[in-house]
């Protein structure tokens, strides 16, 4: 025969000398949970895949049992007397075949059983456990946002030079009143106009000057100036590369930088090369 636990749905087998030792009322094994076994009582299992076996519908009645396995004789006594030889015989017997035998608990209904207690012990145990985790939550968020902001500083430049990235970053820090690091863009300056002519007061030297604009949407630095010289042929006769610490003076300015859309008149004095220098050629980087 077998049963199953009402709480955790455990099958158990199970024969008569255990259904008698509490009348029916035994504890599961696997989560102590006790239950009436008469509940669920059956001959045979269900054919798979089934969940709960079916509840025996509790009894009223008690079922009338009328197959008789055994029963006993029984004993007669007579008591003949002399003066009538055909006394009656008086017997005295005890039928046992019609005796019911009850569980003695019998099993609730549902909506009467204790609520279940079991399975509240490990919600508190979760609850408990989130309790002492929180640290560690705590410490990987802080540790998470300490290593996006190490790869945003790393990845900077892009950042700043991104235009959705970069207007979101300018706009934060315009109302937080922080400053975003200066990124270069050569590509984004365009010489506007350009001279080169003897210097009016130191011999054998140029005067370069060059008007410059910044197309980016944010604040460059001052670029590093390139200057070639050039012959009639093309031949590269000097170059030379200025930072620009050497063509301003002015610390600010160089701190400052160049602002969106901003230009800027740059005067060089270079070397002058010689009459063979007839072309030059400015670059940035």
């Amino acid at each position: 025969m077998y049963t199953q636990c009402p709480e955790c749905l455990s099958v158990f087998s199970l024969d008569a000398h255990t259904l008698a030792q509490a009348h029916g009322h035994v504890l599961c094994g696997h989560c102590g949970a006790g239950f009436d076994s008469v509940a669920t009582l059956t001959d045979q299992l269900p054919p798979e895949p089934f969940v709960e076996l079916p509840v025996n519908e509790p009894a009223f009645e008690p079922p009338c049992v009328d197959l008789v396995v055994y029963r006993p004789q029984p004993e007669s006594s007579a008591v003949v007397t002399v003066d009538d030889p055909v006394a009656p015989v008086t017997t005295a017997s005890e039928d046992f075949s019609q005796l019911v035998f009850a569980p003695r608990f019998a099993r609730e209904p549902r909506g009467k059983r204790p609520p279940r207690r079991t399975r509240e012990q490990p919600r508190r145990t979760r609850a408990a456990s989130g309790e002492r985790n929180w640290p560690w939550v705590l410490a990987c968020a802080l540790l998470s946002s300490l290593l996006l902001a190490q790869l945003a500083w790393a990845e900077r430049d892009a950042l700043v030079r991104n235009p959705v990235v970069g207007g979101w970053l300018r706009s934060s820090c315009a109302v937080l009143g922080c400053e975003l690091p200066l990124v270069a863009a050569p590509a984004e300056l365009r010489l506007l106009a350009s001279n080169v002519q003897a210097h009016p007061s130191v011999p054998n030297a140029l005067m370069i000057s060059a008007s410059v604009r910044n197309d980016a949407d944010f604040t460059q630095p001052y670029p590093v100036l390139t200057i070639t010289l050039s012959d009639a042929q093309g031949q590269r006769l000097a170059m030379r590369r200025l930072q620009p610490q050497e063509y301003l003076d002015d610390g600010a300015i160089l701190r400052r930088g160049l602002a969106p859309g901003a230009s800027a008149v740059l005067l060089l004095e270079v070397e002058d090369p010689g009459d063979k220098a007839v072309a030059f050629e400015f670059g940035f980087e």
